[in-house]
């Protein structure tokens, strides 16, 4: 049974996984708001619904693989392949630390079909990177598949398929609304759970 938009928002609001206060992303930029997918991706059931329906919606565009960078984009990669009955791949951050490349063997064909999956966009840089590597290994992407969009319109090249579209500003640290305010900065993923 296919998911709409207004689902998809439910079940990340009632994972508590749609937070509020001062957050610095991986962009560098600074949020009132803040998408935790590992709240919900840590969930089997609720990450097979939702990648049962990016599957739905990508089923018809003959895809050969299925590429994620890393980390979230790992296991949605995994479980949209599965689905389609693909293979999947991840793309791991390069020596540089400003691009992605396959590594652990992946290798992709000419002639591949990949879709290219992420957890939330904000900016497109890691979807960015990821369609570059692919492209850089000679295969061809056909879409982009995202759970959540909250670029505003990132340039991606190819069809978007997201699940939930949701307008979250973000702001360089020196505009910063909860920078002026003086409201406690916090980076996700680098605080252990529990500590405030």
């Amino acid at each position: 049974m296919a998911i709409g938009e207004r689902e998809v928002e439910t079940l990340f609001r009632d994972a508590g996984a749609y937070l509020e206060g001062h957050f610095e992303l991986s962009s560098g930029k600074h949020s009132d708001r803040y998408v935790e997918k590992f709240a919900v991706l840590q969930w089997p059931r609720q990450t097979e619904r939702l990648c049962e329906a990016i599957a739905e919606r990508v089923r018809d565009l003959d895809v050969t693989t299925v590429a994620g960078p890393t980390t979230g984009g790992i296991i949605l990669a995994h479980e949209v392949a599965r689905q389609l009955g693909v293979r999947a791949v991840y793309a791991e951050r390069d020596e540089s630390g400003r691009g992605r490349v396959f590594r652990r063997g992946f290798q992709l064909a000419r002639d591949e079909r990949v879709l290219v999956v992420d957890d939330i966009m904000s900016t497109g840089g890691s979807v960015n990177e990821t369609i570059d590597a692919v492209r850089a290994a000679g295969a061809t992407v056909i879409a982009v598949a995202v759970l959540v969009d909250r670029s505003g319109g990132a340039e991606l090249g190819v069809p978007l398929v997201a699940l939930w579209r949701t307008s979250i500003a973000a702001y360089e640290p020196d505009a910063c609304p909860q920078c002026r305010a003086g409201i406690p900065l916090r980076k996700p993923g680098t605080t252990p759970a529990g500590v405030r």
